[in-house]
């Protein structure tokens, strides 16, 4: 009689760490499902932003560029225009540097951490 049930907690052991087994492959896969979606999303925002930035930075030469036009009678020839929006593009790039923290690097910190880290997220699916 005791041989039987030696056998039987012999047979729930391996029937346990078979069940174990599976439900770590399981979890590797569902971790590398998440990491897969969450990589695709910052891909395509990274893609995003590039485009958008591209875009922008087109915009804004030929907005510039129009308004060196526009300015050329009211100051006095082409080359006064163009060194007026070489101010205003200076301008712009010493307001980027000085609020780089808080234009650039905290949304992107932000960005990355509610991307990976946030567990509500995880837990709601």
């Amino acid at each position: 009689m005791k041989k039987s049930t030696e056998d039987h907690s012999i047979e729930n052991f391996e029937q346990l760490f078979l069940e174990i087994k599976e439900y770590l492959k399981l979890q590797k896969e569902y971790t590398l499902l998440v990491l897969t979606e969450k990589l695709a999303i910052l891909f395509s925002t990274l893609v995003l932003v590039v485009v958008f930035l591209i875009l922008g930075i087109a915009a804004l030469f030929y907005l510039l560029f129009g308004l060196a036009y526009l300015l050329e009678p009211y100051v006095g020839g082409l080359k006064s225009s163009f060194a007026i929006i070489v101010l205003i593009d200076l301008l712009i790039i010493a307001v980027i540097a000085v609020f780089r923290e808080k234009l650039i690097i905290k949304p992107t910190i932000n960005f990355l951490v509610h991307l990976f880290l946030d567990k509500k997220e995880d837990e709601n699916e």
